[in-house]
């Protein structure tokens, strides 16, 4: 049985390239950074958790909500292939219990926070989609206009590259890694008109980020999303890494 099942759906995908020294203390023992052409990506995520079950279990006041999230993208070599996935600096949700459960048992870097959305069509037929949250009595905005019509997000594109990324990798610490993979079917995406953002990264997520706060995005993806489920979780502890496998595709 999958440990979650969900939607996950709307997702605004808000992407910064950035020296990829800043992340090196956050790159998971036995995975190595991602790059696209070359370049190095961090994400602003914001989208909807819908129809949620733990272990098939709807939890009650626990099954719609929104995630706010800051990720990066690495990369892991094992039996013979690449398995690309994604590393956390923060999640925000609205439910302690999520925060509890995630950071106790995958130990991912959560964080409980006033949260909402809207979606409404605007004056020009396109849709506006709005992801807030809420810290030290200020709303952070993330603001996405988008054209209706669902578009195939083509091979070997940035937005392929940024939404295909099937596992999770979790530093526990310098020795030991955590690996889940999240399964669901290739998602299509909708063209971004428009992107507004009205937020303070260093009081989000630290200082070390808080030059995003004047850093302009080098693109925008809004990915529709579908159902999605997270499984075969595992920790990797160092003495199985090889050194021989750490070259670069």
């Amino acid at each position: 049985m999958s440990f979650l099942t969900a939607q996950w759906k709307n997702l605004a995908l808000i992407n910064y390239e950035i020296d990829a020294s800043l992340l090196e203390k956050y790159v998971p023992k036995g995975t190595e950074l991602d790059l696209y052409n070359g370049k190095c990506y961090i994400s602003l995520v914001g989208f909807l958790f819908q129809d949620t079950k733990l272990l098939g279990i709807k939890i009650p006041f626990h099954i719609n909500f929104e995630e706010i999230n800051l990720r990066f993208y690495v990369k892991r070599f094992e039996n013979g292939i690449w398995k690309r996935g994604v590393v956390f600096i923060k999640e925000i949700v609205p439910k302690s219990m999520i925060t509890f459960v995630a950071n106790s048992l995958y130990k991912e870097h959560y964080q409980t926070l006033p949260t909402k959305h809207s979606i409404t069509k605007n004056k020009n037929n396109n849709t506006d989609f709005v992801y807030q949250w809420k810290i030290k009595k200020r709303w952070n905005t993330i603001v996405i206009e988008t054209k209706n019509n669902e578009l195939e997000i083509e091979t070997e594109t940035a937005s392929e590259f940024i939404t295909e990324h099937y596992f999770g990798y979790t530093k526990y610490n310098e020795n030991k890694t955590s690996k889940y993979e999240v399964k669901h079917p290739k998602w299509k995406q909708q063209k971004v008109i428009q992107t507004s953002i009205d937020v303070d990264f260093k009081e989000t997520y630290g200082n070390e980020f808080e030059f995003l706060n004047k850093l302009e995005p080098a693109f925008t993806i809004f990915a529709k999303g579908s159902k999605i489920s997270v499984e075969n979780k595992k920790t990797i502890h160092h003495e199985y890494f090889n050194p021989k496998l750490a070259h670069r595709s």
